[in-house]
């Protein structure tokens, strides 16, 4: 366990051992993520059984996977609810068990109880600014899906609208589809 407020290097909180909490390593502290509840938690799985069924032979998605990146010049290992990068980015094989070397092509982020949008949205700048592309930020009790882009724009998606995407070729969903599939919906 980590307390609050000790200050670590990169190499300190990368050498942190693995255990029942979640850490993100932000402005040179360890901080722990929100324990995941019911919501959270079947919809990071239906997401991630929907994406693991399109990128098959394209890249890999994978659930609670730190990332290597930097924010305001300083080192930033956020630990996205979702990670999807492809093999061009990260070859297939590679194999070690650290945070993720290389900029992903997208994060999913999902909103727990106590937590606002607004929060998620200084996220996804951060995630924008550090290089990632596509940030989608999932709003369980409002049953929406917002897209962030690279040029700073953003989209909502809800009910049965596509979320379509030149930078996830051939991934189609819909809102609809995914809380279906987590069974949060009828």
């Amino acid at each position: 366990m980590v307390s609050i407020g000790t200050k670590l290097t990169l190499e300190e909180f990368l050498a942190l051992p693995e255990g029942d909490v979640y850490y993100e390593f932000v402005d040179g502290q360890a901080v722990p993520k929100v324990s995941p509840k019911y919501f959270h938690s079947t919809l990071q799985f239906a997401l991630c059984c929907l994406i693991r069924a399109w990128c098959r032979g394209k890249g890999r998605v994978l659930p609670e996977w730190a990332i290597l990146l930097k924010r305001q010049g300083k080192d930033w290992v956020p630990v996205p609810d979702l990670t999807y990068i492809s093999y061009a980015r990260l070859p297939k094989s590679w194999r070690r068990n650290e945070a993720c070397p290389a900029i992903p092509e997208l994060v999913i982020e999902i909103i727990s109880p106590g937590q606002t949008m607004e929060e998620f949205e200084e996220k996804a700048k951060d995630y924008l600014v550090a290089g990632v592309p596509r940030v989608w930020v999932i709003d369980p009790e409002a049953i929406l899906i917002r897209s962030f882009f690279s040029d700073g724009s953003s989209q909502n998606y809800t009910d049965n609208m596509p979320i379509v995407d030149d930078l996830l070729p051939g991934l189609e969903l819909t809102t609809r589809q995914i809380f279906e599939e987590a069974e949060l919906i009828d």
